[in-house]
C-alpha cells in the first residue's frame, strides 16, 4: 500500500467515525474511497465493517452523558441488534459476490434518499411519539431488520435506526441518537467478529479505517451538533453517489 493510499484510508475512517457518530452514514464515504483503490466490493464491505468497530465505541463513549439511565433499553433493544447482525453477515458470506455488487447500489441509493429525507422524517416523528414510549414486538422487529441491514451493508443503518427508535420512544433527539450509537456498534461488532473469524479481511485498510475512525468519533461527538447538517448531508450524498457509479 502506498503512502497516499493509507493517507486517503485513513481521512476517510476519520470522516467516516465522525459521521457516524451524527448522523450515522460513515460506510459511504469509506466504502467508496477502498473501491477507488481496487479493493473487491465484498473485501471492502468487510474491512470497513471491522474497521469502524472502534469508531463506534469510541462514538457511545463520547454521548456517554445521554445514555444515562438507557443501560436496560439498550441491552433489550441490543439482543434484537446482535440477532439481525449475525443473519446479515452471514447472508454476505453466503451469497456470491455478485449479488452484492448487484444489491448494495440499491442499498446506496436508498440510504442517499434516507439522508435528504432526514430533516422531514424528523419533524414527522417530533409529533408521533407516543407519550409513554414502547418496545413492543414491532420495535424490536424493525431493530432487528436494521441489524440484518447493517451487518450485511451497514450506510444508513443509524438513519434507520434513528428513524425506529424516534417512532418508539418519547425521548429527544440527542437521547435517541445516543441509544443508536449502541445499537450499531453492536451490529458492528458481531459483524465484524463474524468477518475476522471466516471472512477475508485486509488488516492494514481496517486498521488504518480504525485509528481513523476513533478519532472521528471523538470529533463527532464533541464538535457534530455544531455542523451544518445539510452541508454533512450534501458531501454524504456527493460520495454515495460517487459508489453507485464505482459499482456500475
Amino acid at each position: 500500500m502506498s503512502g497516499a493510499a493509507a493517507l486517503a484510508i485513513l481521512v476517510s475512517g476519520v470522516a467516516a467515525g465522525a459521521i457516524n457518530t451524527v448522523v450515522g452514514s460513515g460506510t459511504l464515504v469509506t466504502f467508496p474511497v477502498l473501491l477507488s483503490l481496487g479493493y473487491a466490493p465484498v473485501t471492502a464491505n468487510v474491512s470497513n465493517t471491522i474497521g469502524l468497530v472502534p469508531g463506534s465505541l469510541s462514538g457511545v463513549f463520547g454521548y456517554r452523558r445521554e445514555l444515562a439511565g438507557q443501560r436496560r433499553r439498550a441491552a433489550r433493544l441490543g439482543v434484537a441488534s446482535v440477532l439481525g447482525a449475525i443473519v446479515g453477515a452471514v447472508l454476505l458470506l453466503v451469497l456470491p459476490a455478485s449479488a452484492f455488487r448487484d444489491i448494495v447500489p440499491a442499498f446506496i441509493a436508498i440510504a442517499l434518499v434516507l439522508i435528504v429525507l432526514q430533516p422531514r422524517l424528523n419533524r414527522a416523528l417530533a409529533g408521533r411519539r407516543p407519550p409513554g414510549g414502547h418496545e413492543g414486538l414491532a420495535t424490536r422487529l424493525g431493530v432487528f431488520a436494521a441489524g440484518v441491514y447493517g451487518g450485511y451493508f451497514g450506510a444508513a443503518q443509524g438513519i434507520l435506526l434513528l428513524g425506529i427508535l424516534g417512532l418508539a420512544l418519547p425521548d429527544d433527539l440527542q437521547r435517541v441518537n445516543a441509544l443508536k450509537n449502541v445499537l450499531a456498534m453492536f451490529v458492528n461488532l458481531v459483524a465484524g467478529i463474524v468477518f475476522a473469524l471466516v471472512a477475508h479481511v485486509r488488516w492494514d485498510a481496517a486498521a488504518l479505517i480504525a485509528v481513523g475512525s476513533v478519532i472521528g468519533g471523538q470529533l463527532g461527538a464533541r464538535y457534530g451538533r455544531r455542523l451544518k447538517p445539510g452541508a454533512l448531508r450534501v458531501v454524504v450524498v456527493v460520495v454515495g453517489l460517487s459508489a453507485i457509479v464505482r459499482l456500475l
